[in-house]
């Protein structure tokens, strides 16, 4: 009996171990096959057209370039550390040094639907109760069975848990009392338009059409090129985010209300493409363009001409990761240059930044070099993000601030430039920038600020920075004037000063709203260490809800 037994059990393991991959690669099969709805080759763009002869509206335009996941260290002018210095972003670079670099832009959220929300209103997120990022509904059945099958040693520690009672993925998205930049703009006479990713909920009015764009280019689904073109190379991971995006895996678009269609090349160009064309048909009245590109976030899909002027780099993922960094860049370099030959460059407010820091699922350690912590956390590579404002009629050119600002300051930023204001203008925590930029003062715009997703919240208060994970009651305090790297933890030599951030953060706390929806997913993640790496006793880690 002992005998068959030691024949039987391992069958048994292996029979049980190949029904799971079966069930999971059967479902990541059928998911796009049944949850999506067809798609039709690729429509034309119809944009609104401008006036035929110049406005003698002076007010400038205004492009908001906002990237994907782009970590601190992505961008050469910060090291190029992605590629340990050899990739190069000369166009983003050349962008930052046109106006002003920020090396302590911060994101509102370190996910990116909170961050968007917060650049669209001007406000913390959790003042209206934006607080997690939609899952859709098919996302969260793959995160659910991943979940199940989790057996790392974390696992042992912390619970992870998937909800399942969650309101329909369109439905979860931003009140549509909130104002928005966009709002603001059109009312104040200019045309808006919106390309790319939204991500702030689709029904019942919280579409960008409802939300103040009089046109918009949607992103659906999210695949940069079909996963068998023969221009693309992709590159794919072992991790639960990773099979959840390659799951939905579509190829599609939307322009305004009309039908789905496959656009006809690789996104991040698409985009691009597009937004040259709202550019040229508006040169001739005031414009608010918001491009915001998927790149970089996964699935890592790039071309294979970007990818193969990535050969010098080793590993495959870091150079398909790098070609969608170029190709980001390159979306850049054309913006600029169709601006300049139409001549009206000097008088367009360009905004670029990132909506968080670089993800750990991704497999790539140095994108938030010289930071601690990806995406999905509040350590400074979490949510510093590059930071860039260029306007060369208003601003000198070559400046840089080490000041702290907030995505929230983008809105009251536009909105200044723009010479029109909010009707909740006393209810924004973002300030104009301006004033700042242009007195070139080493003056702080603030001295408190607040990060807040469920278990792990966070608050930057003068040189303090506090983070806790309450699950576990685990507390970091780092003095940034002399450790901006957080590797020093003065949590037990501090506490006058933790106990004072405490009573900021439950202030702060109080005044928020409970969240519209609860979140999706609750996951250990590890500070130093990339999704997919052994956990070892004593590295740091905390727990995210989102």
């Amino acid at each position: 009996m002992i005998k068959k037994l030691s024949y039987i059990l391992p069958i048994l393991v292996i029979s049980g171990f190949l029904i799971w991959e079966y069930k999971v690669n059967i479902l990541l099969w059928s998911i796009p096959k049944i949850a999506n709805t067809p798609v039709q080759e690729n429509i034309p763009t119809s944009w609104s057209e401008g006036p035929e002869i110049v406005s003698q509206d002076d007010r400038p335009n205004i492009i908001l370039i906002l990237a994907d996941d782009m970590g601190y260290n992505d961008i050469s002018l910060h090291n190029g550390g992605a590629a340990d210095g050899s990739l190069l972003t000369p166009h983003i670079d050349s962008l930052a040094n046109s106006g002003i670099f920020f090396s302590r832009g911060y994101a509102a959220n370190a996910t990116c639907a909170p961050s968007r929300a917060s650049i669209m209103t001007g406000r913390y997120p959790t003042r209206f109760g934006f607080e997690f990022t939609p899952v859709p509904e098919a996302g969260r059945m793959i995160l659910n069975w991943l979940a199940e099958e989790d057996d790392s040693e974390l696992k042992d520690r912390i619970d992870r848990e998937v909800a399942t009672n969650l309101p329909p993925f369109m439905e979860q998205g931003m009140p549509t009392e909130q104002i928005t930049i966009a709002e603001v703009l059109r009312d104040a006479g200019y045309y808006t338009a919106h390309i790319g990713k939204w991500h702030l909920g689709q029904a019942n009015g919280m579409d960008p059409l409802s939300q103040g764009f009089q046109d918009s280019l949607s992103m659906v689904g999210p695949l940069y090129l079909p996963e068998d073109h023969p221009d693309i190379v992709n590159a794919k991971f072992d991790t639960a985010i990773d099979k959840m995006i390659w799951g939905m895996g579509q190829y599609s678009a939307r322009f305004n209300e009309g039908d789905l269609f496959a656009p006809d090349k690789y996104l991040t160009d698409y985009y691009t493409d597009e937004a040259i064309k709202v550019i040229e048909k508006n040169k001739n009245r005031p414009f608010f363009l918001y491009l915001s590109h998927w790149a970089i976030h996964n699935p890592l899909q790039a071309l294979r001409s970007d990818v193969d002027r990535m050969s010098h780099m080793s590993g495959h993922n870091l150079q398909v990761y790098s070609g969608m960094i170029a190709a980001l860049d390159r979306s850049v370099g054309k913006v600029v240059k169709k601006l300049k030959d139409l001549d009206i460059y000097g008088k367009t407010l360009i905004v670029f930044t990132s909506d968080n820091g670089g993800a750990n699922y991704i497999e790539l350690e140095d994108i938030n070099k010289p930071f601690r912590g990806w995406k999905i956390s509040f350590f400074e590579g979490g949510i510093r993000v590059p930071f860039i404002v260029s306007w060369p009629d208003e601003i000198s050119p070559g400046q840089r601030s080490n000041s702290a600002i907030h995505h929230f300051d983008i809105f009251s930023t536009i909105a200044s430039a723009a010479k029109t204001k909010s009707s909740n203008d006393n209810e924004l925590d973002g300030v104009n920038l301006l004033p700042h930029i242009k007195k070139q003062t080493s003056s702080q715009p603030h001295k408190t600020l607040f990060w807040r997703s469920g278990n792990h919240q966070s608050v930057l208060h003068e040189n303090w920075k506090y983070i806790i994970s309450k699950k576990e009651n685990m507390r970091w305090l780092f003095d940034t004037s002399i450790d901006p790297l957080e590797k020093n933890n003065l949590i037990e030599s501090y506490p006058k000063e933790a106990r004072l951030i405490e009573e900021l953060l439950a202030k702060f706390n109080s005044e928020q709203k409970e969240p519209l929806f609860p979140s999706s997913y609750e996951a250990s993640i590890m500070i130093d260490k990339y999704d997919g790496q052994d956990y070892e006793e004593g590295d740091e880690y905390i727990y995210w809800s989102n």
